[in-house]
């Protein structure tokens, strides 16, 4: 998987990408801009909501940054809007970029696929309620277990995010 100059190079089949493209696709569209206030100069600045999400996987993906109930509704307000940004600069990297084929991604692009599949790794695990013993559950479970293709993608992920660290580092 290491390629030139920092970069990386990897192969994915059709089926892969589609795979991949999916799920990006469902992280951009739960990370969408967050609220703003009424005030232009707050939107200006995007300043938003201080109110942490009451979905799950959004709560995972922004969690809070205090214990302290006030403190974490304070750094959200004016942190969040460029989380998500960024987030959403880092799905649409690895959606512009996933093709069938070999893939030669530079370090930067790289770097935001890692983040890219943290984040899809997260919202999935969430969804999945994952734990630690992932892998002995995946050993156990029956392959018509209706839960399998999403455990076994969960996987993937993982593999495919270990496989990127290690060629970037």
């Amino acid at each position: 998987m290491p390629g030139r100059r920092g970069g990386v190079i990897t192969v994915f089949d059709a089926a892969e990408v589609s795979i991949l493209r999916s799920l990006v696709s469902q992280i951009l569209g739960l990370i969408e801009p967050g609220e703003t206030g009424d005030d232009p100069l707050e939107r200006a600045l995007g300043i938003g909501s201080s109110e942490q999400s009451t979905d799950p996987v959004l709560a995972r993906l922004f969690p809070s940054a205090y214990e302290d109930h006030e403190q974490s509704a304070e750094f959200r307000r004016y942190t969040e809007a460029t989380l998500r940004d960024g987030k959403r600069a880092d799905a649409q990297t690895m959606l512009d970029s996933a093709e069938p084929g070999r893939v030669e991604l530079t370090q930067e692009q790289a770097q935001a696929w890692m983040r890219a599949l943290n984040d899809v790794r997260l919202a999935l695990g969430t969804r999945l309620e994952v734990t630690e013993e992932v892998h002995d559950e995946i050993a156990e479970m029956p392959e018509d277990d209706p839960r399998y293709p999403a455990y076994v993608t969960y996987d993937w992920l993982t593999y495919l995010q270990d496989t990127l660290v290690r060629a970037l580092w």
